[in-house]
């Protein structure tokens, strides 16, 4: 009796649907286990056979779980919003969510035709106005609240004001914050607008003027990986850094507890450790450098004071507020050229560039708080304005960036820590050694030296001990159409929150999918795009991250209309016990989903402060791709793999599904494409499987599955073939599920 996948698969796939084999229940005597995927972005193009390896891998330990007894929980969403739905509804006038919705019509049944074992009653789409809303409450929910430092977590802002109004900002336990003092009898004076401005430096979800990845011909803000070389990676237009009034959260806040968080969870180190490194904590002091001929004071970061002494220049960011003010008049053509090359390079590309140096003096001068020499400040992009306070004492004999830095323009290299090489002809970074040509802290190993240094600092009011965060605060605008809108409304050019009966605040119909002619975003476009009682609403949208922050919760209880999940759910479920995804996200997703957690769980919602309890990141599945050889000299010639060295040849990628056991369809290549259709094929004779044939051999190689480099493979024509299970066991025998590994159809 003959195997027939498509009859039996299509069978049992039919009645575990409408038996609802795979449904979960909130509650029960049984133990539970949640099993989550990361829930792709459907485009376009469907699922290739890399895309499900996560999937099956996931499906396995849920079945497996099922069968012992558990309460499985195994959802499957989308994640719809995103710039690639927009681009194309530009270009074709196509509204995103018609081709979104077809998008995910042929993702859900690719993954119906793999049989896994998905609780589809609990589906969510993040550009579901019924899920938005309650990402829109979240954000309400963020700008009602500040960050106590006392009592570590979230408390309403109106502690806060209640606080000024009793103290003004005097022993205020907050993060962020007024940086002048004010009484209780002044912030009563204010009116809402001044009492809002301060607010904005407590909220955790708050309005600033930041630096930015603006890309004009797309007109919107990009994220850093949506950058490189200046170019934004869709559409390969210029983006330049540009100051503007932007939407964050103040993850950093929660810096302490998200690097804390990690020893509670089963990560791997390697993804621990890229997070430990994102979050970047660093223990120092701020020091003030009095600047010569200027009543204020310049303040720096350092996390090494014991090296003070071999400060020879500072360096400010580009970005800086000091940039306008130090900036002398002979300097200033200079210093303008090279703020707008600065515009051109994203902060990622900046912090990573290390050979190319560059920089541009001020012409004014810093005086060193013991040796009282004076000290030369330059503007270079390799200081970041969001990270310390945007200016750094360079020491360049002991850091490699300030050496290279020096090198370049010439500056003094001075050496403070003894141990190393010739430090004028390459640093001496190690973290010990013993301090030298450092007055009082000679003869000093480091860990003293820093003690000591610190102490002098503080005793002669040159500055304080601080500890610092690499980790930024969030940016949370977007200047597209196609994301969630925000919940806010403008009072008098005063922001407010609408309340939760009022949402979800839907996204309205335009006429374009592009910016207004005044430069205002998409929504600009929209009519009558105003509350019930007529004040304007915000005009960008969401980013990406916004829809999948939280949404493990939302599939705890996806069809609640009063809470994003009823206690009740939560409290059962708990956490994820199981999430695989691929290390892509090792730090903005994952990082901006810890954060998520533990607000919501400071605010009652979630009980436990992290989501994932147990991660493991899928390798990527490569494709084997196939290649022809065309003849420089006749390029209608294609030469087979096995006589290429006795001609030149270009190299030129074939569709796989023309080849079997690297053999070409000679008669299917014509037919491809309309240029190979008169193609002439020099073949070889060869053995294959004991019989000698004259056939065209490809050549091969092992990259990235791309549809741009036509190695494909579509799981839907693998299942067709070999059925659905042949491809279940052959993903997951191909080798560890975290490694990378080839894909090859033939075996």
């Amino acid at each position: 009796m003959p195997y027939e996948p498509k009859k039996i698969e299509k069978k049992w796939q039919g009645h575990w649907a409408k038996a609802k084999t795979f449904r979960a229940e909130n509650g029960g005597s049984r133990p539970k286990f949640y099993a989550l995927d990361m829930f792709p972005y459907p485009s376009g193009a469907g699922l290739h056979v890399g895309h499900p390896l996560g999937y099956i891998a996931s499906d396995i330990v849920s079945r497996t779980k099922r069968h012992q007894g558990f309460n499985v929980l195994h959802p499957m969403g989308w994640d719809a919003f995103g710039l690639p739905a927009e681009q194309y509804a530009i270009q074709t006038g196509q509204h995103p969510a018609v081709t979104t919705e077809k998008n995910i019509s042929t993702y859900r049944a690719q993954l119906d035709r793999i049989g896994l074992s998905f609780d589809w009653d609990r589906e969510v789409s993040t550009c579901d106005p019924a899920y938005y809303k309650w990402t829109q409450w979240a954000f309400g929910e963020m700008f009602q609240h500040f960050y106590d430092t006392n009592a570590g977590k979230a408390r309403p802002i109106q502690e806060l004001c209640d606080h000024f109004a009793k103290q003004g900002n005097v022993n205020v336990s907050a993060h962020g914050g007024e940086d002048r003092q004010f009484s209780a009898s002044e912030w009563k004076s204010w009116g809402e607008q001044q009492k809002e401005e301060v607010l904005q430096k407590y909220r955790i979800a708050y309005l600033a003027d930041l630096p930015v990845n603006w890309c004009a011909a797309l007109g919107t803000v990009l994220a850093n990986d949506e950058v490189v070389g200046g170019l934004s990676v869709r559409g390969g237009h210029p983006v330049e850094q540009k100051i503007m009034k932007q939407w964050s959260l103040r993850i950093s806040a929660y810096a302490d507890r998200l690097l804390d968080g990690l020893n509670k969870i089963e990560w791997s180190e390697a993804v621990k450790e890229m997070q430990r490194n994102w979050i970047g904590r660093s223990e120092g002091a701020e020091v003030d450098f009095a600047l010569k001929g200027h009543p204020e004071k310049l303040r720096v970061f350092t996390t090494r004071p014991d090296t003070i002494f071999g400060v020879t220049f500072m360096v400010l960011a580009p970005e800086s507020e000091w940039v306008k003010k130090l900036t002398v008049n002979a300097e200033q053509a200079r210093v303008d050229s090279y703020l707008e090359e600065c515009k051109r390079k994203t902060e990622r590309e900046r912090q990573t560039e290390v050979k190319n140096v560059s920089g541009v003096f001020t012409g004014s001068y810093a005086i060193h708080p013991f040796t009282k020499n004076e000290i030369p400040i330059w503007i270079g992009d390799y200081v970041l304005g969001g990270y310390g306070t945007g200016a750094l004492m360079a020491v360049p004999a002991h850091d490699a960036r300030d050496h290279a830095f020096a090198k370049h323009f010439k500056l003094p290299i001075l050496e403070v820590v003894a141990g190393g090489a010739d430090v004028q002809a390459e640093p001496f970074e190690a973290k010990t050694g013993k301090n030298v040509n450092s007055d009082f802290l000679n003869g000093f190993e480091t860990g003293e030296a820093i003690k000591k240094a610190n102490n002098e600092i503080e005793k002669h009011g040159l500055g304080i001990k601080k500890v610092n965060f690499r980790l930024r605060d969030a940016i949370f605008s977007r200047q597209r159409y196609w994301g969630e809108p925000f919940p806010v409304y403008y009072k008098n050019g005063i922001p407010m929150i609408l309340p939760t009966s009022e949402l979800p605040v839907e996204l309205p119909e335009v006429d374009k999918y592009l910016p207004t002619e005044s430069g205002e975003p998409p929504l600009g476009r929209a009519k009558n795009w105003k509350t019930k009682k007529g004040d304007p609403l915000e005009l960008s949208t969401m980013p990406g991250f916004a829809g999948s922050s939280a949404y493990y919760l939302r599939y705890m209880d996806p069809k609640n209309g009063g809470a994003l999940v009823s206690k009740e759910a939560a409290n059962y479920w708990q956490q994820v016990d199981l999430y695989i995804g691929g290390t892509e996200h090792a730090t903005g997703h994952l990082i901006y989903s810890r954060f998520w957690c533990k607000f919501l769980h400071d605010i009652g919602t979630c009980p436990i402060d992290e989501p994932f309890k147990k991660l493991v990141n899928q390798g990527m599945i490569q494709g084997r791709s196939s290649l022809v050889y065309r003849l420089k000299s006749d390029p209608n010639t294609f030469v087979s793999y096995g006589l290429k060295q006795k001609h030149e040849v270009h190299e030129i990628h074939v569709d796989v599904n023309l080849v079997t056991n690297d053999i070409l369809d000679r008669d299917a290549f014509r037919a491809w494409r309309p240029e190979y259709k008169n193609a002439k094929f020099l073949t070889e004779s060869f053995e294959h499987a004991g019989n000698r044939q004259e056939a065209y051999r490809c050549g091969s190689a092992v990259e990235k599955m791309s549809k741009s480099l036509y190695n494909v493979v579509n799981p839907d024509k693998v299942c067709d073939e070999y059925g659905a299970d042949t491809l279940r066991l052959f993903e997951m025998f191909l080798g560890p599920l975290e490694q990378s590994k080839p894909w090859n159809t033939s075996s």
